[in-house]
C-alpha cells in the first residue's frame, strides 16, 4: 500500500465556540450528532483507501490523549504532536519528512481532520483520481468544491486549462472574498471553493519545500536525524 493520509488535527477550533473548546476543539466533538467526532468520521471516509498503519495524525502534544482514546486502531508512533502551532507548512513538512524516512514510494493525502463531506464514494473517487495522477508525475493536486452559494468565509481556486478528465491547472489561487466578489466569481464561472486537502508523491513535496521554503527543509533535515529515537521530541520542541 503505497497511500498514506495525514490527519492536520491541531486546531484550536475558536470559531466553533462554544461547542469548541481549546481543551476540547470541534475535530474531536460529535458534530454533526451522528455518534463520531470530526476526526472519526474522516479517519472511517479514508479507511478504505489504505491500512490504519498509513493514517497519520498531526496535532497538539495536548491532545495526543484524546487522539489515541478517539483513534486506538492509528498506532501511536503515527501520532506527532507538535509542541507548538506553526500553521500548516511545518505541520506537513513534520509528517512528510517523516513519512519519507519510512516510505519514500509514498503518496500522499493530506487532509483536515473536520472536513464536512456528505458523499464519501464520491469524495474517495475524487481521490483516488488525484493519487493516481500525482504517483505518475511531479505534480501536486489540491481538491475544490463546486461552490453552491457565494461563500465568504472559504478561499477559492481560479481554474484553468482541463489537463486529464476532471484535472484542470490552478490558473490562481484567490483570499477569502468579500461578498460582492464571491458573487461576482460565482456568476463569472470557473470558480472552486478551496478545501485545503492535498495530493502528492512524497518526493515530490518534499522536493518543492526544498526549493520554495529552503529554511524549513533544512530545519526537518536537521530533525530527521532524531526521528525514531529517544530525543525525538525534545528535538522537534527545539
Amino acid at each position: 500500500f503505497m497511500n498514506h493520509i495525514v490527519i492536520m488535527a491541531g486546531g484550536v477550533g475558536s470559531r466553533f465556540w462554544p461547542m469548541s473548546t481549546p481543551e476540547y476543539p470541534k475535530q474531536f466533538v460529535d458534530v454533526l450528532g451522528t455518534g463520531k467526532t470530526m476526526i472519526q468520521m474522516t479517519v472511517e471516509r479514508f479507511a478504505p483507501l489504505c491500512p490504519p498503519q498509513n493514517i497519520w495524525v498531526v496535532t497538539s502534544r495536548e491532545y495526543v490523549p484524546i487522539v489515541r482514546e478517539q483513534l486506538p486502531q492509528i498506532p501511536s508512533d503515527n501520532i506527532l504532536p507538535e509542541p507548538a502551532m506553526r500553521n500548516t507548512a511545518p505541520c506537513i513538512a513534520y509528517a512528510c519528512w517523516k513519512i519519507a524516512a519510512r516510505h519514500p514510494d509514498a503518496n500522499i493525502v493530506v487532509t483536515p481532520s473536520d472536513a464536512l463531506v456528505t458523499d464519501s464514494e464520491e469524495f474517495r473517487r475524487i481521490a483516488l483520481k488525484a493519487l493516481a495522477f500525482t504517483a505518475a508525475d511531479r505534480r501536486i493536486v489540491t481538491l475544490g468544491i463546486r461552490p453552491t452559494r457565494p461563500e465568504t468565509g472559504y478561499g477559492y481556486i481560479k481554474t484553468g486549462e482541463l489537463v486529464a478528465g476532471e484535472v484542470c491547472k490552478v490558473d490562481s489561487f484567490r483570499e477569502k472574498p468579500v461578498l460582492e466578489v464571491a458573487r461576482q466569481y460565482l456568476a463569472e464561472g470557473g470558480y472552486l471553493w478551496n478545501a485545503g486537502i492535498f495530493v502528492w508523491n512524497v518526493s515530490t513535496i518534499v522536493e518543492s519545500i526544498r526549493r520554495y521554503v529552503p529554511d524549513l527543509a533544512e530545519k526537518m533535515d536537521r530533525m530527521s536525524e532524531s526521528f525514531n529515537t529517544p530525543s525525538e521530541a525534545s528535538t522537534v520542541a527545539e
